[in-house]
């Protein structure tokens, strides 16, 4: 049994690239299956076939740093979003899109430090401890502006 949670979010960007460990570039558009998307080095990803990260993040290290410039998809997401309202993200939740349907299966990954060309350009990355990893549900095409509303699954609901 799943119940919406108030919330949703919009897509910034979509990205993608054609190696693993690299910045991803925007793109009009993403056109998603059951193996993840298609064109990504993450299609075929068991659990990592869509990353997500909160462009909000990304933000305040920049602001922490004030000597850089980060473009969407630079930490390696395939989908930069801004929540527009506060939410809070648990493994098994449900972003559900126009066309497509999200499972969340990690949140945050390991840090490959300097093997990464993310951690290399940049010093530092915040997907480790808050980028969404997900599954593809239902496949269909996302692209920038999208809405998604956050549905979780009734059995984390706590009285």
């Amino acid at each position: 049994m799943t119940a919406d949670r108030p919330g949703s979010i919009q897509i910034l960007t979509v990205n993608i690239s054609p190696g693993k460990g690299t910045a991803k570039e925007p793109v009009l558009s993403i056109d998603l299956d059951t193996g993840g998307i298609i064109g990504d080095a993450h299609y075929g990803t068991p659990g990592r076939q869509v990353s997500l990260l909160d462009r909000t993040l990304v933000e305040g290290m920049i602001e922490s740093r004030g000597d850089m410039s980060i473009p969407e998809g630079a930490m390696g997401e395939n989908i930069t979003f801004r929540c527009l309202s506060p939410l809070e993200f648990h493994i098994g939740d449900i972003i559900s899109f126009p066309d497509a349907l999200l499972l969340i299966e990690q949140i945050g990954k390991e840090c490959h430090g300097d093997g990464c060309a993310i951690f290399r350009a940049v010093g530092e990355c915040v997907m480790p401890a808050n980028g969404l990893f997900c599954s593809v549900i239902k496949g269909g095409r996302l692209t920038s502006g999208e809405i998604g509303k956050l549905i979780f699954q009734a059995s984390q609901v706590h009285s």
